[in-house]
């Protein structure tokens, strides 16, 4: 039930998003307008997702062999009977688990980079003779928080993607 809540609760961002880009083609010179745009526009708000999307499927594809060879997954959100050491689900759907892992990971990017721009535009207009420190500030903590996110997320997995090819190699699995 919560998986499918996030999978809602994302469609919707993404939804608004979408609907906001003609808003801004229409209205460019609103508060709102500005912030979708400047959102869309910004690569930390697709790095997270493109990163962990990557880290997981390399991990995903590395395991494989593995699986082939009765070795179980112990990511419980990758069996079949959602509990760790069980036989893991086949590869389209965990490849599907990790396309809505990473779309939820968009969502999420892009509402925080949202409400930053939000926030943004209001110091900027509140205090304008330091625009551009304001405007540095944003770039350094959305930067700060995406590669946080990419770290966190993708990390692990590309621990375990490195792991599985010395595996491979060491136990002479292909």
């Amino acid at each position: 039930m919560a998986r499918h809540l996030r999978m809602v609760a994302s469609s919707i961002v993404c939804a608004l998003l979408i609907s906001g880009v003609a808003f801004a083609q229409e209205k460019d010179s609103s508060v709102f307008g500005r912030a979708i745009k400047a959102t869309l526009l910004d690569p930390t708000t697709v790095a997270p997702a493109i990163v962990t999307y990557d880290g997981t499927m390399r991990d995903w594809k590395t395991s494989q062999p593995f699986f082939a060879h009765g070795f179980v997954e112990m990511n419980a959100r990758f069996t079949r009977s959602g509990r760790p050491g069980d036989v893991a689900v086949s590869y389209e759907v965990g490849k599907q688990q990790i396309l809505r892992d990473s779309l939820n990971v968009l969502a999420v990017s892009a509402v925080h980079n949202f409400s930053t721009q939000l926030i943004e535009q209001a110091l900027r207009n509140r205090f304008p003779e330091h625009a551009r420190a304001v405007t540095i500030f944003g770039w350094i903590e959305r930067a700060a928080v995406a590669s946080v996110m990419s770290y966190e997320l993708a990390g692990p997995h590309y621990t375990q993607w490195r792991m599985n090819q010395q595996m491979m190699t060491q136990y002479n699995i292909r």
